[in-house]
């Protein structure tokens, strides 16, 4: 069975067949989904979901590029809706400088006010980082992350980096980019990380693999980065399903 540790099945592209689709997973061999919130209305969507779902868990954090309009009230939220038993981490959560917008120190202020959310929940987080490699890192390590644990989401920095995030004990999301022609990066990444260290994820309805590459994303299209994971690792499709689902589970602490 696959555990996708990442998806955003509250998204308005699964409106149409949402019942329809996830009641489809597990005759496919998806076994459990975390949904991840993104934004404060997103973070009350993905409850809903979890609640609905006995094999669902949900993840509740504000993304840096949703963290413009943050208020305290907003934390104080957020704070409460953690002690809910599906909710399995704080993310996602991190620095997003693609966009010019939100500015970065707005972005960090609530970055590291959501890792203080987590550690005093007692939850390990879901890490974005994009084109912020530096700024992300050095936040964790100040405000010692390690101590936590979580996954950084949707890897896409080298090995180096990987290296410091491995030390610190997260574990590396892989999705769909696994499988594009152009991912030398993540593919040299994935040959270097232990499996032991990695979790599968789609980030769907985004970031579907080859050869639904474009196309809406879901869980079913995980097979295909399973596929390209053992054949980068050496081994079966067997073992990269049993590994990365025990990892999911020790990761969401479900063990």
């Amino acid at each position: 069975m696959i555990f996708d540790t990442h998806a955003h099945y509250d998204d308005e592209a699964f409106d149409e067949d949402r019942e329809e689709l996830l009641a489809s997973l597990k005759e496919n061999g998806i076994g459990a989904v975390t949904n991840i919130g993104a934004s404060l209305e997103s973070c009350r969507t993905t409850l809903k979901l979890a609640e609905a779902y006995p094999w669902m868990y949900g993840a509740l954090g504000i993304h840096p590029s949703e963290s413009g309009e943050l208020t305290e009230k907003d934390m104080d939220w957020l704070q409460e809706a953690l002690g809910n038993e599906k909710i399995r981490a704080v993310g996602e959560i991190g620095l997003d400088y693609y966009w010019e917008e939100p500015e970065h120190e707005v972005q960090k202020k609530w970055f590291v006010r959501q890792l203080d959310l987590a550690r005093q929940a007692g939850l390990p987080v879901i890490i974005h980082s994009r084109d912020a490699a530096k700024d992300t890192l050095d936040i964790m390590k100040a405000e010692k992350a390690g101590d936590m644990g979580g996954v950084i989401h949707c890897f896409s920095y080298g090995k180096e980096m990987a290296r410091e995030y491995l030390n610190m004990g997260f574990y590396l999301g892989i999705g769909g980019v696994l499988t594009f022609k152009n991912a030398r990066k993540l593919k040299e990444v994935a040959e270097y990380a232990p499996l032991t260290s990695l979790v599968l994820e789609t980030d769907c309805p985004y970031l579907a693999p080859v050869p639904n590459r474009g196309k809406r994303n879901s869980s079913l299209n995980l097979p295909y980065v399973v596929r390209e994971l053992a054949q980068l690792k050496g081994t079966d499709p067997e073992t990269v399903e049993r590994v990365t689902w025990e990892n999911a589970l020790r990761l969401y602490g479900l063990i």
